[in-house]
């Protein structure tokens, strides 16, 4: 008996039912000529090969339904059309029974898909006119958009640019058919990262967004302003030398050639806020964002629920008064879409400003030793030397079977050495960048670290080595290290000088049994050491560690805490969005639960005593903070139909049916551990078990943050606390002013710098400096008051306990 099977699985998104298996040829045949009647009522008509369907024919199943074109050795092979009983059809290649090649199927629902497909599934470039009369023109992988593509509303709206898994994502161009425009990134169908959203009238602002809330700083110039470089609105902005550059992200959008456009109506000075950041209208995806605002200090912005099902900003009358005025623009600040701070600023200011943030840039490279010499090309070379080596050493240590580490593993001569000439050899493939030396150390003892990170080496080498390729970022301190971050933001690859890599070598079979014996330990998760020896002889010393800011979470605010004090600020001037404060810029502290914060101070006690047992000192706490919007104005910006519920808000993640963002009344909530609906990426070195809480009665516990979901609260990771801040009377009469004390925020954290040894030289250091200054005052102190003095920092001044 042969069997003729088509099996067709129409996407959610066509609106077509679910196909199965269509009826078989049975082996009662009944033959008339080149005709074969079945018991079943199946009929077909054609050629044959011997008793089999071959050539051309037409086959009629008991059901209704029929195709009629190629057939190769019982099997529908070649062109053919088929038509279902429903009204469906399809027009196209066919290989093996499948709709695989080239072809045109039309649903039921009117919605017609012209393009590649791959065993019955729409996969290649093609193009689709939905029922509504949406268009979608571009990539698709397994059923959905993915890829470059553009996408026609039937209300004349369009996007053009990235996207994954059906949604709007990476970078990308939004045009309202009301003339506003969006250029910039993209995150799961939301605005999210940085970007320039430009109004109908000219008018525009350049800022940052998450989940399609505007979240940080930017600037706003109104209709008719000045409109600088869009290097200049990088800098003004802190971005150029900040955690990644929007000009590397949003380059291939050519921005700057698409920021200018006549203006087309008149408005008022406030935004005019237009959403429709997804496929709206559709049946298959159905979203409304806006970007709403809070207070100005001109007047106050109320939300307006248009009947298109945009949201837009009416400001009082006084307002328009400053319109006139070109000259001026507005730094502004938002959290979570609510604006905390506005700034009214010259526009000759805002570009002197700028230039002087270009000069002390460019100053800073110049002082900085690795960036100093390594830049421009030859940092394009380290980067790809790096990625080469990388890929090379994990992939000849993972197939070498798993065994515990030895003391053989540790140590100078415990490494992989290998040449990559730029021919290539027997070894190594050839490459684009110039010849080069490699050694990787202790690679035993790293892929055991790895594996106690729950870190795939698949996944590592995609991460570093993909073809996204690395990016490179400003140093924070004063070392002059040149750093490298991943393009998912996994992991951060430092310079080190060859005193840190002999402390690390040194100290590197304590961290391992530290590591192995501490789960939650918040010390730098180290994954790999190695050094590049390029022509000439220089040698390039790399360590990959772990970001500790790999979270869909915007951190708004970063510091770097030691306990010290001497020339532990930062000058404002030089103050950035992702500048990393110090000790005597931490106007915050933060109250938490007290088994959090127990368990807190439990593992940075047993962390110090391990550093302190490696004379290990100029260690630091790196805190990141992620503020929720301030409660006090969440009613400001709410819709009259959205009222605050906190049980959709759970099931939802924050999301309404409608795809309408959320602004919950309360802020973060902890509830009650439920591993199977927690969000535990990104971060696949995360490690350690749900923390409990004593407000929950000891229980394991994860935090529900608003608009994103619940997260696992983990030590130094996704931990929910309380931010309390005293404005003294000068800054409520400033014109510059946070509105509020009070803050919800999740916490980041991780000790970092940790190669320092306390040797001769810093011994003498100290000795110099505690005769002009307060010794307790300063960073370099022995070990063991260092300890104490970075402990009860923390304890008194940062993390106090609930009053």
């Amino acid at each position: 008996m042969t069997r003729l099977k088509i099996l067709f699985d129409e996407d959610s998104e066509a609106g077509s039912e679910r196909l199965g298996p269509v009826s078989c040829i049975d082996s009662e045949i009944v033959e008339r000529l080149n005709e074969k009647a079945f018991s079943n009522g199946d009929v077909y008509v054609g050629d044959f090969k011997e008793i089999i369907p071959h050539g051309k024919g037409k086959y009629t199943w008991s059901d209704g339904t029929v195709y009629e074109g190629d057939w190769e050795a019982g099997k529908l092979t070649g062109k053919g059309l088929l038509l279902w009983p429903s009204g469906s059809k399809y027009c196209g290649d066919i290989s093996g029974g499948y709709l695989h090649g080239f072809g045109a199927f039309t649903a039921s629902d009117g919605s017609i898909y012209e393009g590649q497909w791959r065993m019955n599934i729409r996969h290649g470039f093609g193009r689709k006119k939905y029922s509504n009369s949406d268009v979608y023109e571009g990539e698709w992988k397994e059923g959905v958009h993915e890829g470059k593509g553009v996408y026609y509303w039937n209300n004349g709206n369009k996007y053009t640019g990235n996207w994954k898994c059906g949604k709007m994502h990476g970078r990308g161009v939004m045009d309202w058919v009301n003339g506003d425009q969006y250029n910039g990134c993209w995150f799961n169908g939301h605005r999210h990262g940085s970007g320039i959203y430009q109004y109908a009238d000219g008018g525009y602002y350049f800022g940052t967004w998450t989940r399609g809330l505007k979240d940080g700083k930017g600037v706003f110039y109104p209709a008719g302003s000045n409109r600088p470089s869009l290097k200049k609105c990088c800098l003004s902005l802190g971005y150029d030398n900040g955690h990644k550059s929007v000009l590397s992200q949003c380059s291939s959008l050519h921005l700057e050639g698409r920021m200018v456009k006549k203006p087309r109506v008149n408005r008022s000075l406030s935004e005019k806020l237009s959403g429709s950041g997804s496929l709206k209208g559709s049946r298959r995806i159905s979203r409304k964002s806006a970007d709403n605002s809070g207070f100005s200090d001109s007047g106050r912005e109320f939300v307006r629920h248009n009947s298109s099902g945009t949201f837009s900003l009416d400001s009082d009358a006084d307002q328009s008064v400053a319109q006139e005025n070109t000259a001026v623009v507005y730094e502004r600040e938002y959290m979570q879409g609510v604006m905390i701070k506005e700034r009214i600023r010259d526009y000759t200011e805002l570009s002197r400003k700028a230039e002087k943030q270009t000069k002390s840039v460019v100053k800073g490279t110049q002082k900085s030793s690795c960036v100093g010499i390594f830049k421009g090309e030859s940092s394009y070379h380290l980067m790809l030397n790096l990625q080469l080596g990388i890929r090379y050493t994990v992939g000849k240590i993972t197939p070498v079977p798993k065994r515990d580490v030895r003391a053989a593993d540790f140590g100078d001569r415990a490494r992989i050495t290998m040449f990559f000439p730029r021919r290539g050899s027997q070894f190594t493939p050839p490459h684009k960048s110039i010849d080069f030396y490699w050694k990787d150390y202790c690679p035993m003892v790293f892929r055991h670290l790895r594996e106690l990170f729950k870190l795939d080496a698949a996944e590592y080498m995609m991460s570093i080595c993909g073809d996204d390729g690395l990016t490179e970022i400003s140093s924070p301190g004063k070392s002059g290290s040149l750093f490298y971050l991943s393009h998912d933001d996994k992991f951060v690859i430092k310079t080190l000088k060859k005193s840190e890599l002999k402390v690390l070598l040194k100290m590197l079979p304590k961290y391992h049994n530290h590591v192995k014996e501490h789960e939650n330990t918040l010390i730098t998760k180290i994954f790999g050491l190695h050094r590049i020896t390029l022509p000439g002889r220089r040698k390039v010393r790399f360590v990959v560690m772990g970001n500790m800011f790999c979270t869909e979470l915007r951190i708004h605010r970063r510091y770097d805490l030691k306990g010290s004090t001497h020339g532990r600020f930062t000058d404002k001037d030089k103050i950035r969005e992702n500048t990393t404060l110090k000790d005597l810029d931490l106007t915050y502290e933060f109250l938490m639960d007290k088994s959090l914060r127990k368990f807190l101070f439990h593992q940075i006690n047993v962390d110090c005593a391990f550093l302190k047992s490696q004379q290990i000192i100029d260690y630091s706490l790196l805190l990141g903070l992620h503020f929720r919007a301030p409660e006090q104005l969440n009613g400001l910006v709410e819709p009259p139909n959205m009222m605050p519920n906190m049980e959709s808000s759970l099931a939802g993640q924050g999301v309404t049916p409608d795809g309408e963002v959320l602004f919950p009344s309360k802020g973060l909530v902890l509830l009650a551990h439920e591993p199977s609906s927690v969000n535990t990426e990104p971060g696949p070195h995360i490690r350690g078990r749900a923390l409990r809480a004593f407000s929950l009665g000891d229980k394991e516990v994860d935090v529900l943050v608003p608009g994103t979901g619940r997260l696992r609260v983990q030590l130094g990771v996704n931990m929910p606390a309380q931010a309390t801040r005293k404005l003294s009377r000068d800054e409520s009469d400033s014109t510059e002013v946070e509105l509020f004390e009070v803050y919800d925020v999740v916490l980041y954290m991780g000790i970092i710098d940790i190669l320092q040894e306390y040797n001769a030289k810093k011994k003498a250091e100290h000795a110099c400096k505690s005769v002009k200054l307060d010794p307790m005052s300063i960073s370099v102190v022995e070990p063991e008051l260092y300890a104490k003095r970075f402990t009860d920092f923390l304890q008194q001044k940062v993390f106090p306990e609930r009053p």
